[in-house]
């Protein structure tokens, strides 16, 4: 089951492991149970502070294959239906090491606000092993029933159970249900679960936000451009900090990166870390989860800038760097909004596996909606690709690719105009010849929507100048209209929205911004 290198990094990972641990198994005479016995044995086999046995009559968890965790003859509360390799194999890693005692790389208040809660809280998790946005939710949901009794989590990989997928009709993953009522979809960092469950969390948040004293540099933003800036800064030696919604930005939901200079192949989460561990190691004030909702400039905020947060609270500094960053542009159709995530998606990688064996549609016919095509082509039973334009813009070698698969249709000129459903799902989508004005009606399970981005600038109102596509208006040193206003990445006018590209706006704006703090201070004495 697990090759040689594979087995030598984990039985490293397991000398971590403090007390021991058993691993209890309800298995069947299928294939994937007999996989996931080898598993077992695998893991086993390298640390002697592991065993397994299988289930008993009534024991733990009636899903075959499934294992779960125990220590000191009591269930942690940590199951996973599925044999949990691919991106998940981290996770594996994690509940052992966490239920065999090895501390989590979490703050005191965290460990002690995940300790404090009361009452039960039964979690489930639908993951798909091609999902880079699973694994936080489920490691988080993980660490959090191996501190409290009262919590349990079962990570399920719908593609094992596709009965319990039908029926709860999950169309979208990560999935989460909390005492068998659906709790939330899409990505989740551990402190987002506690603050959905904690009613105080949030204000005690805010409240420790506002109390913060002013920054020389603060960056908005925690993508590559947002990183760079930081580290920049902070290398100055000036009072640094970077508020994000979420750390890695975009780059959380790209899977494969092979034009990083210097980095043949990574992919997004890992860069997403990276990026966190070295703007870690200076001296930064990182504020993760925290999502701007206004700026208010200088010159109406008694002499700092003023960044106000959803939460109430106000970040105060010399000077800025905005690196919001963008998202997925919509289709803006009728039906879109009412089946997002019933359907309607945005991430093939993540929710391709749901639609194994059924017709989906692609809409977009750059290199993204391409590659989503012929990735999707391997999965499901039919694609229609439906590109606006009169010929398709990706690159020529995934043209030739994708035209040579048999289960792919390609649209050119088409407009989709509405997304069509029963009330639960999608059922179809229409579009419009652009060439005829004809409307044609698409049946089909599922829509992947992949015609670019759009920035994250509407918080921004008029206080900078934006261009007609909303983005940042920026010179060539990152210096938006405001003074003490630098901007950086994907969100501004700077051509090319690549992460080489960002890194180096955010050097380049941190640098700027350092100059006006320099050029200020001479000001600023004299007033005083």
């Amino acid at each position: 089951m697990l090759d040689a290198s594979l087995k030598t990094q984990l039985k490293g990972y397991l000398e971590n492991i403090r007390q021991p641990i058993e691993l209890v198994a309800t298995l069947d005479e299928g294939a994937k149970s007999r996989e996931l016995e080898t598993l077992l044995e695998d893991i086993v086999a390298l640390s002697d502070q592991v065993s397994w046995r299988r289930a008993e009559g009534g024991d733990i968890d009636a899903r075959a294959p499934s294992f779960a965790i125990c220590r000191d003859g009591e269930d942690t509360g940590i199951c996973f239906a599925g044999i949990p390799l691919g991106h998940e194999f981290t996770s594996l890693v994690l509940a052992l090491l966490h239920a065999g005692g090895h501390p989590p790389k979490v703050t005191p208040d965290v460990l002690e606000q995940i300790g404090g809660l009361t009452g039960e809280y039964r979690f489930e998790t639908y993951f798909s092993l091609s999902c880079q946005n699973c694994p936080d939710v489920v490691q988080a949901l993980n660490l959090m029933s191996a501190r409290n009794p009262g919590i349990t989590h079962t990570a399920i990989d719908g593609a094992l159970f596709p009965e319990e997928v039908e029926a709860r009709q999950i169309m979208a993953v990560p999935s989460v249900f909390l005492n068998g009522e659906p709790f939330a979809q899409g990505r989740l960092e551990l402190e987002q679960i506690l603050a959905k469950i904690d009613s105080g969390a949030a204000s005690r948040a805010a409240a420790a936000l506002d109390a913060k004293e002013p920054f020389d540099m603060l960056v908005v933003g925690g993508g590559p451009a947002g990183a760079a800036a930081a580290v920049y800064a902070a290398r100055k030696g000036i009072r640094t900090g970077i508020a994000s919604e979420r750390f890695g930005g975009q780059v959380l939901d790209t899977m494969a990166i092979e034009n990083l200079i210097s980095v043949p192949h990574t992919d997004g989460p890992k860069l997403a870390a990276a990026l966190e561990a070295h703007v870690a190691a200076y001296d930064v004030d990182i504020m993760n989860l925290q999502k701007a909702e206004k700026l208010v400039p200088a010159t109406a905020s008694g002499g700092l800038h003023a960044v106000v947060l959803e939460n109430g609270a106000v970040l105060r500094s010399k000077s800025l760097i905005l690196s919001p960053g963008a998202r997925w542009r919509q289709m803006n159709v009728p039906g879109e909004d009412e089946y997002r995530n019933r359907g309607v998606a945005y991430c093939p990688h993540c929710d391709g596996p749901l639609y194994k064996g059924k017709r989906v549609a692609v809409i977009g016919g750059g290199n993204s909606g391409v590659e989503a095509a012929i990735d999707l082509a391997g999965i499901v039973a039919h694609v229609t690709l439906i590109e606006f334009d009169n010929q398709l813009r990706a690159d020529a070698v995934l043209q030739r690719k994708l035209f040579s698969l048999p289960n792919v249709d390609v649209v050119t000129s088409g407009l989709t105009s509405e997304v069509q459903g029963d009330g639960n799902k999608v059922t179809g989508l229409v579009y419009k010849d652009r060439n005829s004005d004809e409307a044609h009606l698409v049946a089909l399970d599922g829509i992947f929507v992949q015609i670019g981005l759009v920035p994250n600038t509407e918080w921004l109102g008029d206080t900078v100048a934006l261009s007609n596509r909303g983005e940042i208006e920026v010179d060539d040193r990152g210096e938006t209209s405001i003074p003490g206003v630098y901007a950086a990445g994907d969100a501004t006018t700077t051509p090319h929205k690549q992460i080489v590209i960002a890194m180096g706006d955010g050097a380049k704006s941190a640098l700027s911004a350092f100059d006006y703090l320099i050029r200020l201070a001479p000001v600023e004495e004299k007033a005083a």
